[in-house]
């Protein structure tokens, strides 16, 4: 419940702050007396496209933190906090980025990154994920983590994830335009946008919504082969990367939050829809790499 309440009271300020900076900027304006304002549109579908995507980037990390219960370790209190805290810090020396912050929560075998820069990350591992796996498993993980931010992955699935709302925002509004002109054609009584437009507009937002969710759950998938081969490197052999995926798949994986479910272990829904490949595709690109 206190993830939906955090992910709705976010997405509704989101919103209503580029609601605000498309009304400053006058693109929201793009319905005009003498038709659709391109350009405008163009503007609109710019700020509510990347606008959201680079605002949830930036919230990313305190987002992570309140959504998942994330326990910063400022001081380690135990041997096993001591050595995550350690081998974070070897790892992110070994890939050249600055020390991200670690992070303990509680729940089912799983871990994530997440954070806009590379030099200020957070890195989180979950009870379960310690408790189920050996300390070379769980150092593989790490080294997935850091792969993650080392690669720049959370930028890059924000800038693709900005330019397909934008497809979806400009395409849903300029097909829906063309729809309502269509149906009104013989109508020279009515003026402004009809009934088709917020018809086909709506439907058009979900319907594209949902192919453009396609496109980066695809480009996600993609940047999970390429974790688990960092984290190989990381390490110097694949074995242990290796390990770690095959025990994950026989242990019931974590959930995560929305904001962060791209970049933790596993996880994801459906085959189109997932952000991780099967464990065995995974598996079986690094037995094939060691080859």
């Amino acid at each position: 419940m206190k993830r939906i309440l955090l992910f709705v009271l976010t997405n509704v300020l989101v919103v209503t702050v580029l609601g605000v900076v498309a009304s400053l900027l006058g693109v929201n304006r793009y319905l005009t007396a003498n038709g659709l304002n391109l350009g405008s549109l163009l503007g609109f579908a710019l700020v509510m496209g990347f606008g959201g995507a680079i605002i949830s980037l930036l919230i990313s990390k305190p987002m992570a933190k309140w959504s998942s219960g994330v326990r910063i370790i400022n001081q380690p209190q135990n041997a096993d906090e001591a050595w995550i805290v350690e081998t974070v810090r070897k790892l992110a020396d070994k890939a050249g980025i600055g020390m991200p912050e670690v992070g303990i929560f509680d729940g089912e075998p799983n871990a994530f990154a997440t954070g806009a820069f590379k030099n200020s990350a957070l890195v989180a591992v979950s009870t379960g994920l310690l408790v189920g796996m050996t300390r070379e498993e769980i150092e593989a993980v790490i080294g997935h983590e850091i792969a993650h931010v080392a690669n720049g992955d959370m930028v890059t699935m924000t800038l693709i994830q900005g330019v397909m709302n934008t497809f979806v925002v400009f395409l849903s509004r300029v097909i829906g335009y063309a729809v309502d002109s269509f149906l009104r054609k013989n109508d020279e009584r009515s003026s402004g946008p009809g009934m088709g437009y917020m018809i086909t507009t709506l439907v058009l937002d979900i319907v594209l919504g949902f192919a453009a969710s396609m496109v980066v759950a695809w480009f996600s998938r993609h940047r999970e082969f390429r974790a688990d081969a960092g984290s190989a490197q990381l390490l110097g052999r694949r074995q242990p990367m290796i390990n770690a995926l095959a025990r994950l798949g026989g242990m019931q994986a974590g959930e995560l939050p929305k904001s962060v479910a791209a970049f933790g272990i596993a996880g994801g829904m459906g085959q189109l829809f997932s952000t991780h490949p099967p464990l065995e595709e995974r598996i079986a690109a690094l037995q094939s790499a060691q080859a």
